[in-house]
């Protein structure tokens, strides 16, 4: 009678899928949005309740057509200073960033850090279908670095 003997065999490791860590996983989806017609005074009591420091702003459409940060504001204040204008007169149109970089909902958390390093950029709309989702700022991808597990790295 001839015995075979294998050896122990080691069972491989159930491998599980990879966790993708996306952008939409850890976007805002509540925004605060502006209109292009809104007064920058308004946007400076709204970004200050909220302790926010920008938004996107939207048509009558809800399609992205800028962004407005407090340091677009500043702008305006500075200008009624040197006008000697207590009011701050000026339309978000006139100040808002309207070249806006965007990113894809289904971007990795780790290329949008890459993003956020290269282009020195503290938030990103998230557009799906040319259709405003969210937004991703550098503190939302620092809140996620946390909860990630060994093996999503």
């Amino acid at each position: 009678m001839v015995k075979s003997f294998q050896g122990v065999r080691l069972a491989e490791p159930k491998k599980s899928p990879e966790q993708a860590v996306l952008v939409q996983d850890h976007m805002s989806t509540n925004l605060v949005t502006f209109h292009p017609d809104d007064p920058i005074d308004y946007v400076i009591e709204v970004l200050t309740q909220k302790k926010i420091s920008g938004a996107p702003v939207v048509d009558d459409f809800q399609n992205l057509v800028g962004m407005i940060s407090e340091v677009d504001c500043l702008k305006e204040i500075i200008k009624g200073k040197y006008n000697n204008t207590p009011r701050i007169a000026g339309k978000v149109r006139e100040h808002m960033s309207k070249d806006v970089i965007t990113m894809d909902p289904e971007l990795t958390i780790f290329d949008a850090a890459h993003k956020f390093l290269e282009l020195k950029i503290r938030r990103f709309p998230v557009l799906k279908d040319g259709k405003l989702t969210g937004q991703i700022s550098l503190s939302d991808i620092i809140r996620a670095i946390p909860k990630l597990k060994s093996t999503t790295w």
